[in-house]
């Protein structure tokens, strides 16, 4: 497994700190974000799982407890749109440039609008992809906001 992403690049570049934790990643895990916390021992609520969305139609990263789900109208109250689903798992993809189960919110090929829940701020450090499947990224709540250009609301149902 590589440790080079377009995420680590990114976030490289921009001079913030992070740590990598490669992981045993399972393709059959009914939750991945589940799996991937049981694999480095650490509470679900500190491992974030990225997803693509659609706000009205436009593309949208929503960052969110591995544990919790989305509530699709707060996420489309916190972009300003009248309602909110998932993306289709190609289109993510294409979008992206990054395979489902491994969508990082940094390095995307596109700049999209990027939201995350208001819990990560409770923790020193959060665990989000690191842009392949079986690599996630040790990174301050902060860091993260400002690299992938994020605002915070409570988006959990």
């Amino acid at each position: 497994m590589s440790k080079t992403t377009p995420a680590t690049l990114a976030l490289t570049k921009a001079g913030i700190a992070f740590e990598l934790f490669p992981y045993d990643y399972d393709p059959d895990a009914p939750r991945v974000g589940l799996q991937a916390a049981q694999a480095l021992g650490k509470a679900p609520e500190q491992v974030f799982k990225t997803l693509m969305t659609l706000a009205d139609g436009k593309p949208a990263c929503v960052i969110v407890p591995s544990d919790c789900e989305v509530s699709m109208k707060k996420l489309a109250t916190a972009l300003g749109a009248k309602s909110a689903q998932m993306m289709k798992p190609a289109d993510a993809e294409r979008l992206t440039g990054y395979k489902v189960g491994g969508v990082s919110p940094f390095g995307q090929r596109k700049s999209v609008p990027t939201v995350m829940d208001e819990t990560a701020i409770l923790f020193d450090l959060v665990l989000i992809n690191g842009g392949q499947r079986g690599l996630l990224l040790g990174i301050a709540p902060d860091d993260a906001l400002r690299a992938a250009s994020a605002s915070l609301a409570d988006l959990t149902a």
